[in-house]
């Protein structure tokens, strides 16, 4: 019995070596044939990128955070600063206004600082781009937001930091173009981001820490942390550190400004896996903002502007040259649109002005010939003569057949008239004469 037992173990044990040799097997043409793949291809094959989705916030390293696309363009650091900061308080403020929760501003300003970080600043409109970003953020929060209201509400922002008359949004060809411009906003920044929108807030982390140290009754100080991270919300701290780090810095300014304690011996920030410099940088980083003096919008917009139009300048030198030893093209007029000729999206039709040739202009090789003309000529009398017979054929014959009634009409009333005379002149019976009237009526 036991011998016939480890013959049936060794029969298993062969069969299980025999199936992990075919698996190998396997495996190894498997291997042959992606190699054969790539090398048929050779040169020809794509390289394709991938995209990696996670719930965690994309933090930028630290070259693409040193050197933006608005420092490339001429635009200096300081500026550049200021324009985020502009942008973030305009998409605060609409979004105060426009009712949105506090989730869907702060999506919106990280999406607006991230897009910055690919695109310049002196290319991409700074207001557009954030009308562009509320709406968005308005969307992947669940709040939508109409773009007509988002225009109003920037537009009203606009007129009361200017300190000007308040005034509706007039619905003419220009606002048409800006909410297109808006709509394009929004498309760009999510093809820039390469649809990962996804944004962590720090909000229900901070409520959770203050738990955990034993402050979740003290409101003053949740309050002060929430006010602190609504701030940290115009700096680039989102795409430095994850959104645990901004909540422990937040923290530690709010207790710091209430002059609460914080456990020392171990450090409290250590249990939420976070270390000291980075919560350090944190906070220099969010006190910096509220040491920058204030610059208003127009001074920005100036800059912006120039460095503009130096851009366009040297693109249209750049394109408008001679190449090759061609000619430039004319300019295209203001009503043209590369989606349909002179047709504008708006639903407007502007036709350009049709130049006016002289009449008497030499004909060149491409004219047809005199005899061409002449039988052109001909074909036209031709037809003309036989389609105005036709016609005049066709208006003579009505009028014929109404003669032709009102005539016989006529007859027969004068006929009728001299019956009932000759009757009454003889003195015929009475009943002579009504067989026929009668008669006449038949007739």
């Amino acid at each position: 019995m036991g011998t016939q037992k480890e013959k049936e173990k060794e029969k298993e044990k062969d069969k299980d070596k025999d199936k992990d040799k075919d698996k190998d097997k396997d495996k190894d043409k498997d291997k042959e044939k992606e190699n054969s793949n790539q090398s048929a291809g050779g040169k020809n094959a794509k390289s394709y990128g991938k995209i990696v989705l996670t719930l965690q916030n994309c933090l930028l390293p630290e070259e693409k955070l040193n050197s933006t696309p608005s420092h490339s363009d001429g635009l200096d650091t300081e500026t550049e600063t200021d324009l985020r900061i502009l942008g973030c308080e305009l998409i605060q403020t609409a979004g105060i206004l426009l009712k949105l929760p506090q989730v869907a501003m702060a999506t919106g300003q990280v999406i607006f600082q991230r897009f910055y970080y690919s695109k310049s600043l002196v290319r991409h409109n700074m207001e557009t781009t954030a009308m562009g970003c509320v709406c968005l953020a308005s969307k992947i929060e669940e709040a939508p937001r109409r773009i007509r209201d988002v225009i109003n509400v920037f537009n009203h922002i606009k007129q009361v930091s200017s300190q000007k008359t308040i005034q509706p949004v007039i619905l003419d060809q220009s606002y048409v173009t800006l909410k297109n411009q808006v709509i394009k906003a929004e498309r760009r920044v999510l093809k820039e981001l390469g649809f990962c929108v996804h944004v962590k807030h720090p909000h229900k982390i901070i409520v959770m820490y203050l738990q955990v140290l034993g402050y979740e009754k003290n409101r003053a100080l949740m309050q002060q942390c929430w006010n602190y991270m609504n701030d940290s919300l115009r700096s680039d701290v989102f795409l430095r550190h994850q959104p645990e780090t901004v909540a422990c810095a937040c923290v530690y300014l709010g207790a710091r400004q209430l002059q609460l304690p914080l456990p020392a011996t171990p450090a409290w920030f250590r249990l939420f896996k976070v270390s000291e410099s980075s919560i350090r940088d944190v906070c220099r980083r969010v006190l910096r903002l509220y040491a920058r003096p204030s610059i208003s919008a127009e001074q920005l917009e100036k800059r912006v502007d120039e460095l503009r139009r130096r851009y366009e300048e040297a693109r249209a030198k750049a394109r408008g040259g001679e190449v090759d030893g061609h000619t430039p093209s004319p300019p295209l007029p203001k009503h043209h649109n590369a989606w349909g000729g002179f047709i504008s999206r708006s639903g407007t039709h502007a036709a350009p002005e049709r130049a006016k040739s002289p009449r008497h202009s030499r004909s060149t090789s491409l004219s047809p010939s005199r005899t061409d003309i002449a039988k052109h000529g001909k074909r036209k009398k031709h037809s003309s003569r036989s389609r105005s017979r036709s016609h005049s054929h066709s208006r003579s014959r009505k009028p014929k057949k109404t003669q032709r009634r009102r005539s016989g009409s006529h007859k027969s009333s004068r006929s009728h008239y001299r019956s009932r005379s000759r009757s009454r002149d003889r003195g015929g019976d009475p009943d002579k004469t009504g067989k026929h009237r009668n008669k006449h009526r038949r007739h």
